[in-house]
């Protein structure tokens, strides 16, 4: 079909013919001044073009528009269905008007599956805060040996207040509590176990049972727990309180670095204070294991002592203090590191102070399953 230039001309109405050419292809025509000031004049040539766009065979030659402005160029974009018609005919100027819709169009996709996408997503986010909380506990570490390093070459710089403060903080207030819970736990896995034993006439087997599993396991486990949730938490509201009430600012505007006199001293004190409580834990869960023996298997407490050096291994011994040490260099920092991350309001010092309580804990059984696995054969009689 021949292109025509039609001068603009104000005064020309809009118009729509159907044109039946030789080829038999039938072709909708469009001339005159296509704006809205002459659409609204015109509301049967609206109906008219919703009428023919309907056939989709229909070309479409619009080189004789004067004149098309954006409402008319968006009613002919909806009446097609918000696409352009094959072997459309327009000017340049014209295809610009519906250049832009066209690009802004989207494939139209089958909608994902909303729960997959929202697990995907919440699986996205949780592998990324892993990653990052992984990488600040490791810069965290690393900034600990430059520490430990400098203070090798400068021993007098030691913050040796803090280290002992955070000793009886830690350590020695916390006897009490460890006490108590390893005594009761003590009585009860002896109980439990007598009323097993007594069936298969194994009474004298509790020795090894209390000795094997409180030493190496329990003791160990149970002060990292309760230390965990009781000074765990406290070093991380403390780094928390100082960051609201802006004592960080100002330990750093006197150039005081943090990692020295707040993380270093923490975490030296818990790494010595743990084997200890440890032991003490394991003492008195003994104790308690004892008593309840006595009074069940009427097992003497001067045969449970003979035997137990027997049934248990020194090497079991320093596992469990091994393990410890390890212990409370995971909670110190771990402690520390969610109290830096603290922002100077109290939801998020309560929020963080929960985080690093239930992280401290799960990466203490964690450990305690990697040295179970790792020293499988070590220490059995």
């Amino acid at each position: 079909m021949p292109l025509t230039d039609t001068p603009a001309n104000p005064d020309s109405p809009p118009s729509l013919e159907i044109l039946q050419p030789a080829n038999g292809q039938a072709c909708a025509t469009l001339s005159g001044n296509w704006t809205l000031s002459q659409l609204t004049t015109a509301p049967e040539l609206q109906a008219k073009i919703k009428s023919v766009a309907t056939d989709k065979t229909l070309q479409w030659n619009m080189n004789a528009l004067a004149m098309l402005d954006n409402a008319s160029a968006l009613m002919l974009w909806q009446a097609w269905g918000e696409q352009i018609p094959a072997g459309l005919l327009i000017r340049p100027e014209h295809q610009k008007l519906f250049d832009r819709w066209q690009a802004q169009q989207l494939p139209k996709t089958p909608p994902p599956n909303a729960a997959i996408s929202r697990f995907l997503d919440a699986l996205q986010t949780t592998l990324k805060s892993f990653y990052e909380q992984v990488l600040a506990l490791l810069t965290l570490l690393g900034q600990l040996a430059l520490d430990i390093g400098y203070l090798i070459v400068h021993p007098t710089e030691i913050p040796w207040a803090e280290i002992s403060g955070t000793i009886y903080e830690s350590g020695v207030r916390a006897l009490g509590i460890t006490a108590l819970v390893g005594f009761l736990i003590g009585i009860v896995l002896s109980y439990l176990s007598a009323l097993q034993l007594k069936i298969f006439g194994a009474e004298i087997y509790i020795i090894d049972i209390l000795g094997l599993s409180i030493i190496r396991e329990l003791g160990p486990l149970l002060a990292a727990i309760l230390v965990a949730g009781r000074s765990g938490s406290a070093m991380t509201a403390q780094i928390g309180i100082m960051r609201v009430t802006e004592e960080l600012d100002a330990l750093s505007a006197m150039g005081i670095a943090h990692s020295m006199r707040l993380i270093l001293p923490k975490v030296t004190a818990l790494t010595i204070s743990m084997p200890l409580l440890s032991i003490w834990t394991s003492t008195t869960a003994l104790i308690g294991g004892m008593y309840s023996a006595q009074t069940t298997l009427d097992i003497s407490y001067q045969q449970f002592f003979l035997k137990l050096p027997d049934v248990v291994p020194i090497a079991n011994v320093f596992i469990g203090l091994g393990k410890s040490a390890v212990f409370g260099l995971m909670i110190a920092l771990i402690a520390c590191h969610f109290g830096f991350r603290i922002k100077p309001n109290t939801e998020s010092l309560g929020n963080e102070t929960t985080n690093s309580v239930v992280v401290a804990i799960t990466v203490v059984i964690m450990i305690d399953a990697i040295f179970a696995i790792l020293f499988m054969g070590v220490g059995m009689p």
